[in-house]
């Protein structure tokens, strides 16, 4: 069988013999039935100088033994490279000790691993990898070998064949396998090995800097330890996976050891640290929270709490899609926002509370788990997030490390929204103070030329949208001036603003234009309408009073009303309002002048 010739096509049609899957490579493990765990052993045939790589268990060794014989007497192996020192790899160890009859038979290994495989008493030497330079000439054939340190213990390593462009990776890229696969048909093997290196290895940054290493060398195929051998049409594939995947997953809990489930739970946390990154608005945010977290606890709503600046309550809901609303603080939360996260233990005994009640402004009861957010530097609670479930259940370990995992990047959302929502107040105060007249309150010059062209634009490319102006001005402002003061003349054009204000529409743009001189922007509205609105300002400045030096004083204006012509721009339109305004002064003041019409309204 050893003179076969390889067609680089592998036959695992019988598993129970051994599988050539290179020129002068064969797989010999055994399946064992049901374990997820498969383990895999090599032999690299080579005369008396055959090598075999993880020799493999005590519960596989003898099927392995009978493998080996179909291809080469068992002493033709001198090197036993074992890539780490676990049981299942090394079990074997002690058989072979008591099989082997040559004296230059040896171990191979990394120190770390051989200051522990010596327990088990061994008369077989050892040489380290390192002593060897990191490679190992057979004779026909040199090995390579890989330090992979920390995938998954400290002195961990891989094995590459230049000559058939192998590479034998231990524990990476190793899976668990429901159904026995010796190789990995296409892309969806990935998700063997996901679960596989989530909880095996110890963090993405260890794996990224071992797999970086391994992609130097030109692989045309990878046989891992465990699962399934990857065919040079996946490598890069599952490279670029491999690096983007987070590890360390038995930092999720102390007491589970369902592997599938911590890998769901891990990949929650991973989608939502995305989407923190990736989501710019706290309502993309926080839905994708709720959509993660449903997939583990039946929530069907989730609410945050936390105090604005001014300590009023505000509550951001799903069902409100998350908008910031003043509300009340519901009574089971009284006093936590703002304290110590000691108190809440001291409260509820844990990083998140289980709670049944009336949810905040219903009579229901409903189930709800609730946790805090708080700065982690000074432990101070600056929010609370409320998951309401859908039917009672008790959260296990592991989704409660979740959610006490989620309350740091929470918190910090809802503070960013909170500050986003503060700075966009500011810059509407701001931006009000820009627009808006001091004395008055009615829009600046500024904001009218801005606001105008737009209406004007409207009107240019619909005729139906006319815009209408009225120009105002207080009749015998002077005397006020001087007779009374420059005080008692801005309460003056304080009440003619005001007035101004309550006759007219939100909708509509009112402007003081400097002094005692006012223009109001209508949009959509015929003219007889118009003319309307001017009088019953008109009217209601007749009627101020008051009190003091001013009281029994007389006021009145005068205005002008047009309608905006087509194509006209706006200082065009101002200088023809201010005509009809004149025109109403010159008739004897306190009336109304209108574009058109031969006799003005109001007093004679």
């Amino acid at each position: 069988m050893a003179d076969e010739i390889f067609t680089g096509k592998i036959d695992f049609s019988n598993p129970d013999g051994a599988i050539q899957v290179a020129e002068r490579v064969w797989w010999v493990g055994h399946m064992l039935p049901g374990d997820p765990f498969q383990c895999h052993v090599y032999l690299i045939e080579n005369g008396d100088q055959s090598v075999l790589i993880d020799p493999g268990s005590k519960l596989t060794f003898k099927h392995t033994l009978r493998k080996i014989e179909e291809i080469i007497p068992f002493s033709h192996i001198r090197y036993f490279i074992c890539q780490h020192q676990d049981p299942d790899i090394t079990g074997a160890l002690q058989l072979i000790d008591q099989l082997i009859s040559r004296d230059d038979a040896i171990i191979v290994s990394h120190w770390r691993a051989i200051a522990l495989l010596k327990h088990y008493g061994l008369d077989l030497g050892f040489i380290c990898v390192e002593e060897l330079g990191w490679k190992l000439d057979i004779g026909s054939r040199e090995l390579e070998f890989i330090l992979t340190p920390y995938l998954h213990f400290p002195g961990a390593y891989c094995t590459f064949d230049r000559q058939t462009a192998t590479l034998f990776s231990s524990d990476l890229f190793g899976g668990f396998t429901e159904e026995w696969q010796l190789v990995a048909k296409d892309e969806t093997y990935f998700e063997a090995i996901r679960p596989f290196h989530e909880h095996y290895m110890p963090s993405r940054e260890i794996l990224y800097h071992g797999l970086t290493k391994l992609e130097e060398y030109p692989a045309k195929m990878i046989a891992p330890q465990h699962g399934s051998i990857i065919p040079e049409k996946l490598i890069s594939f599952m490279f670029t996976q491999l690096k983007n995947i987070d590890c360390g997953l038995y930092l999720l809990t102390q007491t589970s050891t369902d592997v599938l489930k911590l890998t769901k739970l891990n990949r929650i946390l991973h989608k939502f640290m995305e989407s923190m990154v990736v989501y710019k608005s706290f309502r993309e945010i926080a839905m994708e929270c709720l959509s993660q977290v449903s997939e583990v606890i039946p929530a069907s709503k989730l609410e945050f709490y936390a105090l604005s600046d001014d300590s009023s309550c505000l509550l951001l809901s799903s069902e409100s899609m998350f908008r910031p609303l003043e509300t009340t603080i519901p009574k089971e939360f009284d006093g936590l926002i703002g304290s110590s996260f000691n108190q809440w233990l001291e409260v509820y005994g844990n990083q998140v509370a289980y709670y049944c009640g009336g949810s905040h402004g219903e009579k229901a009861p409903s189930y709800q788990l609730t946790v805090p957010l708080f700065d982690p530097d000074t432990k101070i609670i600056q929010s609370i997030a409320v998951f309401y479930l859908s039917s009672q259940v008790s959260p296990e370990d592991e989704v409660v490390e979740v959610l006490r995992q989620l309350s740091v990047p929470l918190g910090v959302a809802v503070e960013r929204e909170l500050i986003q929502r503060s700075l966009e107040g500011e810059r509407q105060k701001f931006y009000e103070q820009s627009i808006r007249d001091p004395l008055t309150n009615l829009y600046t010059r500024l904001y009218m030329r801005e606001s105008v062209q737009r209406l004007l634009g409207i009107n240019d490319r619909d005729p139906r949208a006319t815009v209408g102006l009225i120009s105002l001005d207080i009749d015998h402002f002077k005397l006020v001036n001087d007779t009374f003061g420059h005080q008692a003349g801005d309460k003056v054009i304080r009440e003619v603003a005001w007035i101004i204000l309550q006759e007219t529409r939100e909708s509509d743009i009112q402007v003081r234009l400097g002094g005692e001189e006012f223009a109001i922007f209508i949009a959509s509205e015929p003219l007889d309408r118009i003319k309307e609105i001017a009088d019953r300002i008109r009217h209601a400045v007749t009627q101020m009073s008051f009190e003091g030096e001013m009281e029994g004083h007389d006021f009145s204006l005068s205005s002008g009303v047009i309608l905006r012509q087509e194509g006209e721009d706006l200082n065009s339109a101002l200088q023809r309002a201010d005509i009809l305004l004149y025109q109403a002064k010159h008739q004897g003041r306190n009336r109304v002048c209108v574009e058109g019409e031969q006799s003005s309204s109001g007093a004679s």
